[in-house]
Parts: structure tokens; sequence; C-alpha cells
């Protein structure tokens, strides 16, 4: 469908792309993957047409339509939501007019065997049936249906679109490129303004998308779910493999083993035939052997090593000082914004060591919250650090927040004291920035640069509170997993606002759920949530059906359907009590291996046969990592099995 043939672009004179070759085809499903400043972006726009590379070109057919959402644009919307979305349906709008003058026309004349009445009759009916292809007749169903999905709330459709924030405004924008349902679908990033319920609501829409889709993003899951085909920009070279990103980066390790392996061993057969050409060169005796060696040597065809880009920023937080054992506490937390009320009565306590992660759609309050904790905002009732705690705090926007006009170093050694500032360039350079990187302004970074530059101010002072807003936004996969252990390895507690899933998964034991001005609190982690989240939608929407048919049934169907709710009430009770059955089997088993491994080390003689200290450690810390686990999903179920009257 699109031939990316030979194309090549240099920045600063070094190659962002060299004489890359590839063909999209028309269901591809493709992740553009790579680090920040690799070239995804710039791939994007030349696909696209936006972007004209250096040399090679891009083969197009003429009725190729395509639509491109860039990570930023220019936002010029006018009207409300509805309007400015339906302004995607311009083809549909243009016909609908133009069928309605045709109308008018053909009600107006009565000659209706002439040639130019046929004439206009046939234009009207190929008009009808263009109008009714592009989907015009369901243009406002379709359009709601897009943004509900997205996350607007109904009564939010006719408001003015200028007075939502720039993401909201972006999703208008996301959501108007797949109203055109184009050939070909062009997506940088658009998970960045997304809440976990709106990328899971654009996963399953880009599932069924007619056409192909070719999407940059640094949220694994999401690729992972979406994708059939990764590209990998490295170096200025691509890797084509048909494979999901998880199943890619396997199959990828896999294939450099095995050329370093070939390597090596060519390596050493190379060695030995050049130490018996030196060896024999002078000896005539030896003569017919040392040519036979010379020709062997010129005839090997090279083993390559793939050149892998393998710089990545390495860090981990200050140790945390000590606080006392409520880190945070709230009573009748309340927050409004003039009339619009976004917190209401909010009651809970963060605990020493508590590794919290609020979730829930956008507006619903987390970046309030985190706010009101951190002291940038005040509100009702009362909100009360604990004794001795210090908090360093990563706000939403803190790239954008930094002095565009101050250097990279000038940026760290504002607020670097003490012992630290003879250390400023080593916590640069861990951030990939040195040599002459230091000495750019901050306004010519690049959106993944500031934010690893915001992140390098964190480590300046020990914090035991750290309360981190999207701090993976613009971060490369790379970055995110580096940033994700540093945290697994952080001793304070930690409240974190995200929506990346693959993130988030084993990083936190309790989820903050914000939903109508309210918090609720959920056991285990990012995936634990979203399971016991799919029973109770699942409940609520059994509940709404139930009363939208109340008023017209009769006393016998509404005894019916109170039988079948309460039986299948029961059957949910009965699967969530043999699943905490065989989560208390588990435990067991994990528990009683346990004490066979601490019965090994306490007495090593007894087990000198099959001791093995690296293997038993190991096996420890595996035992030990799933019964972890374990008791997890117990205090989930058992979370679920109250929520169900069980």
């Amino acid at each position: 469908m699109v031939g990316i043939n030979e194309v090549s672009v240099h920045f600063s004179g070094e190659p962002l792309f060299d004489d890359i070759s590839f063909i999209i085809n028309p269901r591809d499903r493709i992740g553009l993957v790579g680090k920040n400043g690799s070239g995804k972006t710039t791939l994007l726009r030349i696909i696209a047409g936006e972007f004209e590379p250096e040399s090679g070109n891009v083969s197009r057919p003429n009725y190729l339509t395509t639509g491109l959402l860039p990570q930023e644009m220019v936002l010029t919307g006018k009207g409300s939501v509805m309007e400015e979305t339906l302004t995607a349906y311009d083809e549909a709008i243009a016909l609908e007019k133009k069928i309605s003058l045709m109308e008018q026309q053909i009600a107006s004349r009565h000659d209706f065997h002439a040639p130019a009445y046929l004439k206009l009759v046939a234009a009207h009916h190929e008009a009808v049936e263009r109008f009714h292809l592009i989907g015009g007749h369901t243009r406002q169903a379709d359009a709601e249906k897009v943004l509900t999905g997205l996350g607007f709330e109904q009564e939010e459709l006719d408001r003015d679109l200028k007075t939502f924030s720039g993401g909201w405004q972006m999703r208008v924008e996301l959501a108007k490129i797949l109203l055109r349902k184009p050939d070909l679908l062009l997506l940088d990033e658009p998970t960045n303004h997304l809440d976990i319920e709106s990328i899971q609501w654009m996963e399953s829409f880009l599932e069924d998308y007619p056409g192909a889709v070719v999407l940059v993003s640094h949220d694994r899951a999401f690729l992972d779910r979406i994708t059939t085909r990764t590209i990998e920009i490295a170096l200025g070279e691509i890797h084509d493999y048909r494979m999901s990103f998880s199943e890619y980066v396997v199959q990828r390790e896999a294939e450099l083993e095995q050329q370093q392996a070939a390597f090596s061993n060519q390596q050493r057969q190379i060695a030995q035939i050049e130490r018996f050409i030196e060896r024999f060169r002078y000896k005539n005796t030896k003569a017919r052997q040392v040519q036979s060696r010379l020709k062997l040597l010129e005839k090997i065809d090279r083993v390559q090593v793939d050149e892998i880009d393998r710089s990545a920023i390495h860090f981990q937080f200050p140790p945390a000082p000590h606080s006392g054992k409520v880190v945070v506490e709230a009573r009748a937390v309340s927050k409004s914004f003039g009339s619009k009320l976004v917190l209401k009565d909010l009651d809970f306590q963060v605990i020493q060591g508590d590794f919290i992660a609020f979730v829930g759609k956008n507006g619903m309050g987390k970046t309030t919250l985190v706010k009101i904790i951190t002291g940038e905002l005040p509100c009702e009732g009362e909100l009360k650090l604990g004794h001795q705690v210090s908090l360093s705090y990563f706000a939403q926007n803190q790239a954008e927040m930094l002095d565009g006009d101050k250097t990279v170093f000038e940026t760290i050694d504002e607020v670097a004291v003490g012992d630290i500032r003879p250390r400023i360039r080593n916590i640069l350079g861990s951030f990939l920035f040195s040599g002459d990187s230091i000495d750019k302004k901050v306004k010519v970074l690049s959106g993944g640069e500031k934010s690893r530059l915001a992140l390098a101010r964190l480590l300046l002072t020990p914090a035991n509170l750290l309360v981190l807003d999207e701090p993976t936004n613009h971060l490369d996969m790379a970055s995110k997993d580096i940033l994700k252990n540093a945290l697994l390895q952080y001793k304070g507690t930690l409240i974190l606002v995200s929506h990346d899933r693959d993130f988030l998964q084993g990083l936190t034991q309790k989820v903050f759920e914000f939903r109508q001005h309210r918090i609720r609190q959920h056991l285990g982690d990012i995936y634990d949530f979203l399971e016991a989240r799919k029973l109770q939608d699942l409940h609520e929407l059994n509940r709404k059906k139930q009363a939208q048919t109340a008023g017209q049934s009769s006393p016998v169907s509404e005894n019916k359907e109170l039988y079948i709710k309460k039986k299948q009430q029961s059957r949910e009770i009965r699967k969530i009590e043999n699943q905490i059955e065989k989560c208390e089997e588990e435990i067991a088993a994990y528990e009683k291996r346990l004490g066979e491994i601490r019965q090994m080390l306490a007495d090593p003689a007894a087990f000198a046969g099959e001791l093995n200290d690296t293997f038993v450690f190991e096996e420890f810390g595996k035992v030990q990592a799933q019964l972890d686990d374990a008791m997890h999903r117990w205090e989930t179920l058992h979370a679920l099995l109250e929520d169900n009257g069980g």
C-alpha cells in the first residue's frame, strides 16, 4: 500500500536514517519504536508527506487517505466539543448541502424524460450513496460514541471546547482523525493524554479498525495489545519483525546472542589461520599450505554483529530518611473550583512504606489531590503530613516548568547544595548529559531530554515521600524500565499518578480509584484493580438494565429478576470462594517450600549433596516473590468477596 524506498535523513552530519526501506500493507498494525531522538516522529511525518527526506521517496497510491496525530499541535478548535468533532465530516457536510440543492431542483422540474433531468437524478443517487458510504447519516451517533469512549461525559459534549485543558482538546483532535477513518492511521504517542479506561477503549477500537495503523508509543501494554509487527529505529537503521513488541525484544536479544557467538567462533578460526600463516610464511616446505590458507582467509564471509545503542540513564534514589508511621492523613478533605466540585469528604491514611497508584478518568481529581498533599492547593477539611516527612514532587508538567533560558548545568546547579555540588557533572552524566550537552539551553531540548533533566533534580534532596505525577510521559522504554527499577529499590513511601499499566504492574500494592468526587481503595497492583473493576462494571450494567425495565415489570417478573440476580450473585460468590481456596493452597505450598529452604540454609552439612548456594538463594527469592504475589491476590479476592456480600 505504502512503500518507503531507501529513505535517508541527516541531522548535524549524523544519519537519522540511512537508506531505510519497508512496505506498509493494508491491514498492518505496526509499532514504531526506538529511543528518544531516534527519528520516530520524523519518519511518521515523512510517511504522511509533511517532511521530505534528503534522498529516497515514499510511494503512495492516489486514492490513499492518511490521518496523522502529532504529539503536539496548535489547537484552534471552535464551538462546542460536538461541533468541533463533527468538522471531521467535512465531505459529508458538503454532500448534504449538495443533495439538498439537487432535491430542490428535482422537485421543481417536470421534464422527467429529458437527458438533463436523468443526469441530475443519477448525480443525486451517486451523492446519496457516497453520503451513506462515508457515514454521513450516522455521524452524530458515531461522534458521540467515539467521544464518550475517549472519556467525555454526555453533558460535556455541548460545552465550549476552549473551556477544556489542552489534553482534552487533543482528545477531540484524536476523535476527528478516528471518525475520518483514513486508509492509513499514523499516531504519535496517542496515549499521552488518555486515562486507563480511555486507553482500553482505544485498544478495542484499533483492533477492529479497517485500515492500516502505524503508531509510536512507549506504552508496552498498549503496543502488545494492538501491534502484530514491530519496526525499531536504532543508529540510523531499522529492524523489522512480524510480531508484537515484547516478542520482538526476546527474539532480538536471542539473535544478538547468536551473532556474538558466531562472531567469537569465527574470530578464533581466523586467529588460528593467521598464526599458521605467520609461523610458516618464510618456509619453502610450507608455501603451498600458506597460500591455501591465505585464499581461505580471503573467502571467509565475515560475521557482522549489529551495532546496538546501549546508552541509558542509570541512577538510584538517595536513601530515604526515617519518618513517622502515618505519612499522610486526610479527614473530610473537599475541594471545589468555583461551582465545580472535584473532591468531597475524603478520609484516608498513607502509611510508611506504602506504594500507592492514583488512577481514574482525567478530571476526577488525581492531580488536584496531589497538589493538596504537596501544599500547592488549599482545601476544606484537614490534610497533614506525618512526623519528619520530607517530600519530593514531580509535577505532571515538570519538564515545561523548567526555565528555558538556563543551561542544563545551571538548572541543576541552582538547586544543588553542600557536598552535592561537586557531583553535578556525574549526576548529569547518569542522565545522558555530558560534554557539550550540559551547556545546551533547556528550551532546545526534546521532550524526553527535559523529562530526564527534571528527574535528575529529584535526586538532589533525600526524601521519604515521593509524589510523582505522570513521570513517564516522554520517556523511552529503557528509561522507564530504569526508573521503575530505581523505585522498586526505594525504601520510602510513594504516591504515583500514571496511566501506564506496564509501568505500574508490580510497582504499587494499593490503588486509589478516583470516581464521582471520592476515592476508593483497592489492594493489589493495577491488574488486580482492573480485573476487580471489570466485575464491578458488569454488576453495574446489570443493575442499570434492571432499573430501566423496573417500571414495566409485573410483580412476577420482578421476583424472577430478583431470583436471577441472587443466583448470579451466588455464582459469583462461589467463584471467588473457589479462587480464595486455591490461593490458600498456593500460599501453604509456598510457605512449606520456604521452610524447607530455611532448613537447608540452617544446616548445610545435612544437605551437602544437594546444596548449591547460588541456586538455593535464587530459589528462596523466587518462592518469596511468589508467596508475596499470592498474598496480594488473597487480600484482593477477600475485598471482592465483601463487595459481593459474601
